[in-house]
């Protein structure tokens, strides 16, 4: 089965832990992907055990996460792309090439990290451990997607979106994520109350697939836990939308 509903959304949200990775896939009929950082573990080896104990209850339905986008993380991520092949990994612009050639397939996607530029049509790319120290690298959005292409990404995942505070720049990455056939993935300060104008955009845009990442705002603060009853909210709300833009 399609993590995506009618070929078009997919959730990604956090699991504490298996247990709660099954209740959040089940919510969902599926249709998510369960990031699991790859900062909880110690070594590559425990990080493939872990991983691969949540695959085995949701169908393979993992999104391998850096952890608050870490540029540091960009390797371990590759390197654990070696011994396991998720649906799904995230990844800085500058460790997509690296990460592709690890997992060795065209079957998993990853997405390619760039972060708002300040203008809209403009992303920035040194989103990479020195890249990111350093001036700015800022280029067009069409750019930045071609090169995407010729690393072996599937998709761009703009963050940190901070919520609805880059909307205008967003628009137009959507814009160019369909104009190009690139999957768009918005990260950061997502929430129940602003998920549908952002999804919507992408929708509208006529974006090909849209993996919305929602994290804290629906993270049980005590447990740790991804709140079950938020996740089948959100569902619910993306079925709505998908429905309107497929009739």
């Amino acid at each position: 089965m399609s993590v995506f509903y009618k070929d078009r959304v997919c959730l990604n949200v956090l699991a504490k832990d298996v247990e709660n990775a099954t209740e959040i896939y089940n919510a969902a009929d599926g249709h998510v992907l369960i990031g699991v950082l790859s900062k909880q573990f110690a070594t590559v080896e425990t990080a493939v055990d872990g991983m691969k104990k949540f695959a085995d209850q949701i169908d393979n339905a993992v999104s391998v996460g850096l952890g608050a986008g870490d540029p540091n993380q960009w390797k371990f991520v590759g390197d654990i792309a070696r011994e396991y092949k998720p649906k799904h990994i995230n990844q800085v612009f500058t460790g997509v090439g690296y990460t592709r050639a690890a997992v060795n397939n065209d079957e998993t996607m990853i997405n390619c990290l760039v972060s708002p530029s300040g203008k809209p049509g403009y992303v920035t790319i040194s989103t990479g451990p020195l890249s990111s120290k350093e001036e700015k690298a800022v280029i067009p959005i069409h750019t930045a997607i071609a090169m995407m292409k010729d690393m072996g990404a599937n998709a761009v995942k703009f963050f940190p979106m901070n919520g609805l505070a880059t909307i205008e720049e967003y628009r137009k990455v959507a814009e160019a994520c369909a104009k190009e056939a690139f999957y768009l993935e918005p990260t950061g300060g997502i929430d129940l109350e602003n998920v549908e104008e952002i999804v919507e955009i992408a929708l509208k845009a006529g974006v090909e697939k849209i993996i919305p990442h929602v994290y804290s705002s629906i993270i049980n603060k005590e447990t740790g836990k991804t709140n079950v009853s938020d996740v089948k909210i959100l569902y619910n709300k993306l079925t709505v939308l998908v429905n309107k833009y497929q009739s």
